[in-house]
């Protein structure tokens, strides 16, 4: 158990309190024997001694990468549990991209939080609430990203992926444009390219370059420098996503 806790103690600041906290105290306490919530609050006090902070001070802790390994757990088990079922190839997503940014070990140990935090009911709202109050805007949109390559992973999206996931954003204050962007990034359409670049395909070879400049600045991976390595290849895969739709448009354009 003691590696255990290191690791969920490790680099968390705002997670071990709130909604979040509580799911992850719940979770452990069913799964490791001897292990009660008691026992997690207790951790969760001396990490913040250990820091010099107060986790229920609004703001009080920087967001760390261990913040937001523990609200992509959360979020990712609301989502791939909205259509009703646990499908074996979404599971198997979250978890190799867990593998991808953490190294396997790492990602063992948030699997088997995963696996039973997906069968805890949490209310995507307040969960939602304790991000957003901790978490820069960039680090949301990329939470939204990952959300939608777990519900394209098993080949389709559903309607109640699609529903959850927006209401999702709506909770994290993304806007639609950027929720339309995000998914059309998923998604393979004629319009796919203006969506991603949040333009009409009635836009003007300036404005085009100027919504190319505008969404370069928004989702360059630099602004997610903060959570370490670890997230850098969502950003990019991102940032990729962008300069594959100009050069889309470009090329129709023959500009």
């Amino acid at each position: 158990m003691g590696n255990f806790t290191k690791w969920l103690g490790a680099g968390l600041g705002f997670t071990l309190g709130g909604p979040i906290g509580a799911a992850l105290g719940f979770t452990i306490g069913s799964f490791v024997d001897g292990f009660s919530i008691e026992d997690f609050t207790n951790e969760q006090r001396e990490y913040q001694e250990r820091v010099g902070g107060d986790s229920n001070r609004r703001g009080s802790i920087d967001t760390q990468s261990g913040d937001f390994e523990m609200s992509l757990l959360v979020l990712a088990s609301i989502v791939i549990k909205s259509d009703g079922k646990i499908d074996q190839r979404e599971l198997d997503y979250v978890r190799a991209q867990f593998s991808g940014m953490y190294g396997k070990e790492r990602a063992n140990n948030a699997f088997k939080l995963f696996k039973g935090i997906v069968k805890k009911q949490i209310s995507a709202r307040q969960v939602c609430m304790q991000i957003r109050a901790h978490m820069s805007h960039a680090s949301r949109l990329q939470l939204l990203h990952f959300l939608f390559g777990i519900a394209k992973a098993d080949g389709f999206v559903t309607e109640s992926e699609v529903e959850e996931i927006r209401k999702i954003a709506g909770y994290l204050y993304i806007n639609d444009r950027d929720y339309t962007s995000i998914k059309a990034m998923f998604y393979d359409a004629s319009d796919t390219a203006y969506k991603i670049l949040e333009i009409d395909t009635s836009a003007t070879n300036d404005a085009v370059k100027t919504a190319y400049r505008k969404m370069v600045k928004k989702y360059h991976p630099d602004k997610l420098q903060g959570l370490g390595e670890a997230h850098l290849k969502g950003a990019k895969d991102k940032f990729q996503s962008i300069q594959t739709a100009y050069e889309r448009i470009k090329k129709e354009r023959g500009i």
